[in-house]
């Protein structure tokens, strides 16, 4: 039986910075922004959106009433949780009206975690093959103004309705993957930002994949001949290219430049975006679905899954046939291109308002918000969502 991705969606805010002008307001060569971390644009979250409602945005474009019927498990991967003790998926469950008897958790491990999410859902449908499961990660990528990892923020959601017989890609098996317990990223739960030690953190990002693929290969027998393209997590889309060329040489001429044209491909949608985090390595390979007409039903895609802490992971999809027309190109695009550009003063009020640890007794200008699904406020230490034309 065939597991996979049946659906896919996602949801960025309707704000963003220019790299350019965050690095001249920086004084730092947009050069170094642009070519050296590979970022053009940062999506820049309003204190109407938080990971609930991004989750939500992002599920409610691919969602049918029969899905909603037919889901039985509600997994959220974020580490942008907005609780220590409910789970995020409870609000989105609740939102988009799905079938009230099924499981919500949410899961966590770092920007692994929607692969994580993914995993259990394939074990949850191989069991119960009726069954949907709705699989998001969303997230708010913060380092702080004027931090080194400041160029390497974002904010977004991406949404994965996974059911056997998919039609978009069917998930392979087996896995590599591998973990160790290190400190090249975290946040303290005293911290509403993120410390990293960024060389560290690309240098275990480079050689946990390399330490999956060889496994990867040991397992299947597959070499990278056997690949139409690689995604790859990317907090950074720089970051993605310096791990690919590490084993660009294992191919001949003609599949060295395949992937690395589709690697171009599939950094584009996180390029205007930015970094987030559990959705990152989705977004990729939704860039590369949407962006590439040209690949054929058959095709297998390398997915690389990386959460600092650590733990990295290394899988195989293959693509289903007519799954173009399950996608959501002309929305995806119309998304990207009806944002509204802020200027640097603007987004470091809206960054600084939404750092504030106490909101409680607060109201949010929703009306301000084009999105559907908004975080109204908080009365008594609780969140308001209200989905638009039908507070709920």
């Amino acid at each position: 039986m065939k597991i996979g991705i049946d659906k896919i969606g996602f949801y960025t805010p309707h704000l963003y910075v220019d790299m350019n002008k965050l690095a001249d307001a920086r004084k730092v060569e947009p050069e170094k922004f642009i070519i050296g971390i590979g970022q053009e644009k940062m999506s820049v979250p309003p204190i109407t959106q938080d990971a609930v409602t991004m989750a939500a945005n992002a599920a409610l474009e691919i969602l049918e009433e029969s899905d909603r019927e037919k889901i039985d498990y509600v997994i959220f991967a974020t580490e942008s949780g907005i609780d220590h003790s409910k789970a995020a998926a409870i609000y989105v469950h609740r939102l988009l009206g799905i079938n009230p008897n099924a499981r919500s958790i949410e899961v966590k491990e770092a920007c692994y975690g929607a692969t994580a999410a993914i995993h259990i859902a394939k074990g949850h449908i191989a069991l119960n093959p009726e069954s949907k499961v709705l699989v998001l990660g969303s997230d708010i990528s913060r380092y702080g103004l004027n931090t080194s990892g400041e160029v390497t923020q974002g904010a977004g959601a991406v949404a994965i309705l996974m059911s056997a017989n998919p039609r978009i890609i069917a998930i392979e098996d087996p896995s590599a993957y591998h973990t160790e317990d290190v400190m090249d990223f975290w946040r303290p739960l005293y911290s509403n930002v993120a410390f990293v030690q960024g060389k560290y953190s690309v240098e275990l990002y480079i050689s946990f994949f390399q330490n999956v693929w060889e496994q990867y290969k040991k397992k299947t027998g597959l070499e990278l001949k056997d690949f139409e393209s690689f995604c790859f997590h990317l907090p950074y889309t720089r970051l993605g290219l310096k791990a690919l060329k590490t084993v660009i040489d294992e191919g001949a001429e003609e599949e060295q430049e395949r992937l690395l044209a589709n690697f171009e491909l599939s950094r584009s949608y996180n390029k205007v975006v930015g970094n987030i985090y559990t959705g990152s390595l989705y977004l990729s390979l939704l860039s590369l679905l949407e962006l590439n007409t040209d690949i054929k039903a058959g095709a297998r895609i390398g997915l690389f899954s990386y959460g600092s802490g650590a733990v990295g992971e290394f899988f195989s999809g293959i693509v289903e046939p007519d799954y173009r027309d399950f996608l959501y190109v002309e929305r995806h695009g119309k998304l990207l291109s009806s944002r509204r550009e802020v200027c640097i003063s603007e987004y470091e009020e809206i960054f600084q308002e939404t750092s504030l640890a106490d909101i409680s007794g607060k109201k949010f200008p929703i009306e301000k918000d084009p999105a559907v699904i908004c975080l109204a406020g908080v009365k008594d230490h609780m969140r308001e969502y209200v989905y638009k034309c039908n507070e709920i």
